[in-house]
């Protein structure tokens, strides 16, 4: 059957967290935790603003517009209002609940304008026919989900653009737990024109025509979440989907590497405070993790003193608008190795004996083990996602403590001018 050449337009994001609290050391500073601690409404208030401006015809949340352990009625109404908004001007919301809205206790309680449909744990679909459009999607019922929902979202529906709304790992994901499972193939072969997921917070777009977008979400939480996040604007006409991808996060988390010229902490100091002020934030808070590189005179002397340096960036940030620093991190190494003789190049030899004896590895990656063990586990793919990730995180370890040891022993001044 022909399609209807009418024009669809709407805007597809997920995993919001809304009131999900941003994780960096710099916001232990109260008034700039203040300041961006509601980054994840801000996030959402332009998410309307993008609707509202670009005449979107409906908002699509595929799955955790809230975090599990959320209470906060102050957010409810929040939301509440921003949906009443784009209710005002005929915008409607197709919303799907996620792991983390079905472990929420705002979830039961929440009561929604009439322009907003949430689809049920049995799947649904919503025809809007006049528009040439159907929307099928289905819900967790539960915080956990090890099966497949794809068999629960019926066939698509002949003559219109058919949309499926899923929150799924697909075929899983580095620091995501494996919820919905499918494959892209599965995806495709089901006969839909575009899949609106959720779930994975990085945006990808894995497959075209048809259309299979996990959209990431709209505002990082932690360094690990880094870069600029965004939402997809989809506009389907004649049957025919064109993407943009329009970024909204109010607050960046960045990492950046530079590389160590000066050969005097004076210098340092000055080297960085001028780094430090080409970061200037335009439109958006930016939340930097700085990286030292090279080989520098200095290497010791900057991993005794890392936590004065780091004070110092903070403060210096603090007078940069829109600028604060997550953490200080060193990946640099003395010009030349201690001399053969040199008391500090013995005891380098005695640290490199120690770690390769087999006996203290093992017990050392035992203690690993048990540490990303307990870890959440959004984080416990920084020390590796299998067991040779593991390995490779504790040779990182190692390495970085004995750097740190022969730093205390290198009989450095201990305050003044160098």
């Amino acid at each position: 059957a022909p399609r209807s050449p009418m024009r669809f337009r709407f805007v597809h994001t997920a995993d919001l967290h809304l009131d999900s609290p941003l994780a960096a050391r710099a916001l232990r500073d109260p008034a700039l935790a203040e300041r961006i601690g509601a980054a994840t409404r801000t996030a959402l208030e332009r998410i309307v603003a993008l609707c509202l401006e670009t005449e979107a015809d409906a908002l699509l949340i595929a799955g955790d517009l809230y975090d599990g352990a959320l209470r906060s009625m102050k957010t409810a109404a929040f939301l509440t209002r921003a949906f009443e908004r784009l209710g005002e001007a005929g915008i409607r919301v197709f919303l799907i609940r996620g792991n983390h809205d079905a472990a929420s206790a705002i979830t039961k309680r929440l009561s929604l304008p009439e322009t907003v449909h949430v689809f049920g744990g049995r799947g649904g679909t919503v025809s809007l026919a006049e528009q040439g459009v159907a929307i099928h999607g289905v819900s967790f019922r539960q915080p956990h989900a090890p099966e497949s929902l794809l068999p629960k979202l019926p066939p698509p529906t002949p003559g219109l653009f058919n949309i499926g709304m899923l929150h799924t790992s697909l075929g899983g994901a580095p620091g995501h737990d494996p919820y919905a499972p499918c494959s892209v193939a599965e995806l495709v072969a089901h006969g839909y024109d575009y899949w609106a997921l959720g779930h994975i917070h990085a945006r990808t777009v894995h497959h075209e025509a048809p259309w299979v977008v996990m959209p990431g979400m709209p505002q990082g939480r932690d360094i690990g979440e880094a870069g600029e996040k965004s939402v997809t604007l989809v506009t389907v006409e004649d049957g025919v989907a064109a993407l943009e991808e329009h970024v909204v996060s109010p607050v960046v988390f960045r990492r950046q590497s530079h590389p160590v010229v000066a050969e005097d902490w004076a210098g340092l100091r000055t080297e960085l405070r001028a780094a430090l002020e080409a970061e200037r934030a335009a439109e958006a808070e930016t939340v930097l993790r700085l990286r030292l590189t090279g080989a520098t005179p200095l290497a010791f002397r900057l991993r005794r003193d890392r936590a004065l340096l780091e004070a110092e960036l903070a403060e210096w940030a603090g007078e940069t608008p829109g600028l604060a620093i997550d953490r200080l991190e060193l990946d640099i190494a003395p010009p030349t190795a201690p001399a053969e003789g040199d008391p500090l190049s013995e005891v380098a030899g005695l640290m490199e004996e120690i770690a390769a004896d087999p006996g203290f590895r093992a017990e050392a990656a035992a203690f690993l083990a048990r540490m990303v063990e307990d870890l959440p586990p959004d984080l416990r793919d920084r020390y590796g996602e299998d067991a040779d990730g593991q390995a490779a995180a504790l040779d990182r370890l190692l390495a970085a403590g004995q750097a740190d040891v022969l730093a205390a022993l290198a009989g450095l001044p201990s305050e003044g001018p160098d």
